[in-house]
């Protein structure tokens, strides 16, 4: 194994990686010699190439790292839709190389499809981050851009998918096929760099950039966009340089054919007349070689232990959903460095780059030495059991982060808190219908209170009479209330009384690991507070109380404010992770307008590094599947089937994100208890595969490599001919 191969859910590639699984090619592909790099052997083409997957998994990660944010805070869906259209996107991406291989392999061949297709995906960028410009129309022209833009890009990276790395093998003569190993080492570290890079400078574009007064999501779709267009230009700067093969057909297609013939004709002969056959398969001796019938056997072999393989990726890709809103409760600030929600994707491909060559290096041969027969279905089911795990962790971090947050009222309660502007001590007495005492407190003038107090009712709405008593003067009022929301009395001076103004706060609610804020404005005329490059809010005058909004966390020392007469400056101070304020804007003193801070909820207080667990579970969990996966399957098919493998296993990663969309709208499980279903799920799951493993009698090297060399170069076409090879059937267990 190749230590410095990337191979995860992100990009999983069967492509040949040893001269034994290159292909000779046909006849009919012409030499051309190429220049050479440096006077080596390597051709000049590959940097084109090379460059090109860097640019292109720059663009698609990037993109796809603030994807999750945005449809939960720029298009306010839920939490569950946008868990559903995140892996409804993930999953077409894996359905679409389907359609690029065919294209590439049958009509255009592979320089002209990543062309076309490309030109596709910079379209699919454009619209997209159009999506999210918000002076362009409203919500719906916004979510109608999104999808269309998705759309596009999931056609154009899927279909390129399956063409680029091995249009980059195609340019090396057979001579030179060492050179060719070591050029797919250069073109995964070129995935592995893209993925690293891109997955921590989006969210730092999304989030510590402004556009129009809010996170600049137009900023980080459009640099990925660039980017893609970036790969676009420099592959076709490469075209009279590249060694171009003409279409060959395509082996899915009748590898397909030859199944659907060989089922149709079994249910047309069940009368019993005709001979019982061996192998299901042989039903399609009639029209298909016995050659193309064997391979067929050897890959539904391998097919058979794919059926429970969607789930893996399931959980595995839920990093970008699920594990990314989880981060929004935790606090990011990590001493040295502050990170935000979506940058914490960024652990899995860093940590894939340290695990692959540390397992294959280290671990595997620890294991080795101490006599443990490690197969490769065996390491996959490890894999899956440290994924098991990783969703059990999760769940713990989820159940932590609930038991930190603040508890929200339940029906028929209500939390009221009371701030007292006025000048002096006033008591606060609540009283309910028959004039009982709920709550009595004396609260002393701009006293910052540390918590809210429950209140019960009696119905969903409920009339509570206020009686305050300031200096030596009562005031009655009454206020009425509905159930599971927050409230503010807020009391003020009127003359030489008092009033008070009930306040709702059921908006307090943080966003995407910001902080929350709203004012007050005692003075007698209206306050423009500017929190941003473009972002201003209008509080009135006399006791005015403005909406709530968000802001990213950090130091506030300076925010510029105006009136009609003056401007003048507000200290915030530190406004941190996930916590909720209310500034009070007063000028009590001889030093100008000043903002007194009271904090409403308390900042995210489970630091984001307890994630790290997690990620580091599921990434060591996905190189022992996935890596060992590619692996094994390609020990036990032959040749001419590789490409239909490649196909399948991505359709496993299509048919997992399938799942995850399933159990986020049907299931209506907590957070955490959705976790722990997956990990049950997944433990369920592992014990199958290990059962059907284990009956698995698993060919030999030799075997496969003595079919492969019966048969002519793997063309598509030969099938095209009958044969008359003896058949040698492969039972599928």
């Amino acid at each position: 194994m190749n230590p410095f191969q990337k191979n995860d859910s992100k990009e999983t590639l069967f492509l040949p990686v040893s001269t034994e699984e290159v292909p000779p090619r046909p006849p009919s592909f012409p030499e051309k010699p190429s220049p050479k790099i440096c006077g080596s052997n390597y051709p000049l083409s590959i940097v084109f190439i090379v460059v090109n997957e860097f640019c292109e998994r720059f663009s698609y990660y990037g993109m796809k790292a603030v994807l999750t944010l945005y449809f939960l805070y720029f298009l306010h869906w839920s939490e569950n839709t946008s868990t559903s259209v995140y892996h409804a996107f993930s999953s077409l991406c894996y359905f679409t190389p389907i359609l690029g291989a065919a294209i590439a392999d049958s009509w255009l061949g592979k320089f002209k499809t990543i062309i076309y297709l490309s030109l596709v995906y910079v379209l699919g960028h454009v619209i997209k981050s159009m999506g999210a410009l918000p002076i362009l129309g409203g919500q719906m022209l916004h979510t109608v851009l999104s999808m269309v833009g998705l759309s596009l890009i999931a056609l154009g990276t899927g279909g390129i998918k399956p063409c680029v790395a091995a249009f980059g093998g195609d340019q090396f003569e057979e001579k030179h096929a060492e050179e060719r190993t070591r050029y797919f080492s250069v073109f995964y570290l070129s995935i592995n760099a893209g993925s690293l890079i891109s997955t921590f400078v989006t969210p730092m574009l999304r989030g510590d950039v402004q556009c129009f007064g809010k996170d600049c999501y137009a900023l980080a779709f459009g640099v990925p966009g660039l980017l893609m267009l970036i790969a676009l230009v420099v592959f076709a700067m490469g075209s009279k340089l590249y060694r171009k093969p003409p279409p060959e057909g395509n082996i899915l297609n009748q590898v397909v054919k030859c199944i659907w013939f060989a089922i149709s004709s079994r249910f047309k002969n069940h009368s019993g007349d005709n001979p019982k056959r061996e192998h299901w398969l042989d039903w399609a001796a009639e029209k298909y070689p016995k050659q193309l019938i064997m391979d067929v056997k050897a890959l539904t072999r391998v097919l058979f232990l794919y059926i429970p393989l969607p789930m893996f990726w399931a959980l595995l890709d839920q990093q970008g959903s699920r594990w990314t809103l989880q981060a929004t409760r935790m606090n990011g600030n990590l001493g040295f460095f502050v990170l935000q929600p979506d940058q914490m994707q960024v652990l899995n491909p860093f940590l894939v780059l340290i695990f692959i060559p540390l397992f294959d290096l280290v671990i595997y041969r620890l294991v080795s030495k101490c006599g443990i027969n490690f197969t490769s279905l065996r390491k996959m089911a490890v894999g899956m059991i440290l994924a098991c795990l990783a969703f059990a962790v999760a769940a713990a971090v989820e159940i932590k982060i609930n038991e930190m947050a603040p508890h929200q009222p339940d029906s028929q309660e209500i939390f009221l808190q009371v701030l007292n502007l006025a000048d002096d001590e006033v008591k606060v007495t609540v009283l309910g219908d028959e004039n009982n005492t709920l709550l009595a407190e004396s609260i002393k003038s701009f006293q910052n209170m540390p918590h809210y107090s429950k209140l019960h009712l009696k119905t969903k709405s409920q009339n509570f009479h206020f009686q305050l008593k300031y200096h030596n003067v009562s005031v009655y009022t009454d206020h009425s209330v509905e159930e599971k929301i927050w409230y503010t009395l807020i009391i003020r001076e009127d003359g030489e009384s008092i009033s008070s103004m009930m306040v709702k706060d059921e908006e307090n609610k943080t966003t995407n690991g910001m902080t929350a804020m709203r004012f007050v404005n005692t003075l007698h005329e209206k306050v423009n507070v500017s929190l941003g490059t473009d972002a201003s809010l209008i509080v009135d005058e006399d006791y005015g109380v403005s909406a709530y909004r968000t802001v990213q966390r950090g130091e506030y020392p300076a925010v510029h404010c105006r009136t009609k007469k003056e401007d003048f400056s507000l200290n915030l101070g530190l406004l941190d992770f996930g916590a909720v304020y209310l500034f009070v804007i007063t000028n009590r003193t001889n030093q100008g307008p000043q903002a007194w801070k009271m904090e409403y909820m308390p900042a995210n207080k489970m630091s984001i590094a307890w994630q790290l667990p997690q990620y580091a579970l599921v990434t060591a969990g996905e190189v022992m599947f996935s890596v060992t996966g590619l692996e094994f399957s390609y020990s036990q098919a032959p040749s001419s089937m590789k490409s239909v493998l490649q196909a399948a296993w991505l359709l496993t990663i299509a048919f997992g994100n399938i799942i995850v969309i399933i159990v986020a709208q049907f299931s209506g499980l907590a957070q955490w208890a959705e976790f722990i279903f997956f990990s049950c799920l997944m433990l369920v799951v592992c014990l199958i595969f290990s059962i059907m493993g284990y009956y698995y009698v698993p060919l030999k090297p030799e075997d496969v490599q003595g079919s492969a060399n019966k048969q002519t170069p793997p063309n598509p076409r030969k099938y095209d001919q009958p044969g008359n090879q003896e058949d040698k059937a492969l039972m599928v267990p």
